[in-house]
């Protein structure tokens, strides 16, 4: 007998608070049962165009409900705290758009509290669940790529004019501007591979989005803890935005990740298995946020939440929690604090 699916809340009513409700229905682990919003009307028309059966404004009334196991955080990225912490105190699971939070001590007050509580934390960053990102971190951990000389992470983006409207680009809300927020996809993925740098030095700037408070360009160069080195360039002033590319160059091979695809695939020692690699249909159920963030599908959410119901159902440790996505916070703030002070900066490791 199947187990019955698991009752979600989504706080948050905007354009990827509906991408989880249909990632949620279509991973065939949950239902959405309540939604909650900032106004009635907003509310009321996102229940109902997803058809939610019930709606509020008051946050205290969503993580109330006994039909609500895990609680979605889909508001801006940071005003992600205070809701988790509502829901937290509930007894609730969480799930957490990217990224967890704008700072790694507002995402510790969530961790410490979800400790505390004994719930879960899931952090979302669904680029891993793609079978060219699987593909390439099981090379790594066989070590067919050697020592690594060179890790690097290019996320040439754009984004008009119109896209920043609201919270986007202001750092009380957004954290930043196209590091946390289109590049920490494409930086997530580059320490699962590599690990987190030891130290970072970067610099940021504004070149075409000059009403913002965070930048839209970013270059960096890294220190990774057993050697390697490394790069960062993020942009969201870049027409038409290419796709995000990460390099892995090591004594023994080197590989190249085009969005989900694997555009490289070259190795001093062949393997079975190869050929079919490198001629493999590429994966784009994910889509590529290049040019637009609603060019993204929902499948990569899709495949996390699928996870997340089975790590729940089985009581076995979360593909990404809340610790894994604290991660790429740390690492955006690190960036962001050696910009500001033109000095190198050391992560802790």
């Amino acid at each position: 007998m199947a187990a019955a699916p698991l009752g979600f809340g989504i706080v948050g009513t905007g354009m990827i608070a509906g991408f989880h409700a249909r990632a949620i229905v279509a991973s065939g682990g949950g239902r959405v049962t309540g939604v909650v919003g900032r106004t009635d009307e907003k509310t009321r028309a996102f229940a109902e165009g997803h058809g939610v059966p019930f709606w509020t404004t008051d946050i205290e009334t969503l993580v109330a409900r006994p039909d609500i196991d895990v609680v979605c955080i889909t508001t801006p990225s940071g005003a992600h705290l205070e809701p988790a912490l509502a829901a937290i105190h509930a007894g609730k699971h969480v799930v957490i758009e990217k990224p967890v939070e704008i700072t790694p001590e507002r995402v510790d007050l969530i961790l410490e509290a979800a400790g505390t509580a004994g719930v879960r934390v899931a952090a979302i960053f669904q680029g891993r669940f793609g079978h060219g990102a699987r593909t390439v971190k099981a090379a790594l951990e066989a070590g067919r790529l050697g020592r690594l000389a060179l890790a690097s992470a290019d996320v040439k983006w754009h984004r008009s004019a119109a896209y920043y409207t609201g919270w986007k680009g202001m750092l009380a809300l957004d954290g930043g501007g196209a590091l946390m927020n289109q590049a920490i996809h494409g930086l997530d993925l580059l320490q699962w591979f590599a690990g987190l740098p030891s130290e970072v030095f970067a610099c940021t700037t504004r070149r075409v989005h000059n009403g913002i408070e965070g930048e839209d360009t970013a270059c960096a160069v890294l220190k990774f803890p057993g050697g390697a080195l490394g790069t960062v360039e993020a942009t969201t002033a870049a027409w038409p935005g290419w796709s995000r590319r990460l390099e892995l160059c090591g004594e023994h091979g080197s590989i190249m990740l085009e969005d989900d695809r694997i555009g490289r695939w070259d190795f001093s020692r062949a393997e079975p298995g190869d050929d079919a690699i490198r001629q493999a249909k590429p994966d784009d159920a994910l889509g590529s946020g290049a040019g637009s963030p609603g060019a993204i599908s929902i499948e990569g959410h899709v495949r996390q939440y699928q996870d997340l119901c089975a790590a729940l159902r089985e009581n076995r440790p979360l593909a990404i929690d809340g610790r894994e996505g604290r991660k790429a916070v740390a690492f955006v703030t690190a960036l962001y604090e050696s910009a500001a002070r033109g000095v190198p900066v050391k992560l802790a490791t």
